[in-house]
């Protein structure tokens, strides 16, 4: 009997020991991964508070961690930009309203299709920049500054 309670003893305390390192392990990469969502910095104007949204499709946005930025805070170019998408075109690149696809992962997981890209003119820029507004198909839109390496979600 002495010997059985020794072996469970053996047993179990590895792998409570075990299963704590697994669950802080897990805590920490889930920390990362959400710290990791894109910077604040790039061009556009004022700095966005992280808050929740609503699209302009009326759907809700939880406090995911993503940046907001108000229509008011963009650079007179991304209003120009979304006046555009608004209004269905005309377009000043042939590129404007073709589907991103959403490589980088940084944006909401959705189908392929779901999300359609606008240049957001660049001034002294010898071609298009690397701004961007994303629209998602519920009407949601997304900024970029720096070419998809971080994204604002727009509050309309």
């Amino acid at each position: 009997m002495l010997h059985r309670v020794k072996r469970i003893r053996d047993l179990f305390i590895p792998g409570v020991f075990g299963l704590l390192v697994l669950i802080t392990l897990v805590c920490v990469l889930a920390s990362c991964a959400s710290s990791s969502g894109g910077s604040a910095g790039g061009q556009g104007g004022g700095t966005p508070a992280v808050t929740s949204s609503v699209g302009a499709g009326g759907r809700d946005h939880p406090n995911d961690g993503m940046l907001t930025v108000t229509v008011a805070q963009l650079p007179d170019e991304a209003r120009t930009t979304i006046a555009l998408i608004k209004e269905g075109g005309p377009f000043p690149y042939h590129q404007d309203g073709t589907v991103f696809q959403n490589r980088e992962r940084l944006l909401p997981r959705e189908s392929s299709g779901y999300y359609h890209e606008y240049t957001v003119k660049t001034p002294g820029s010898p071609d298009r920049g690397a701004r961007r507004i994303i629209r998602a198909r519920d009407g949601t839109l997304y900024y970029t500054a720096d070419h998809y390496e971080s994204f604002k979600r727009i509050i309309q």
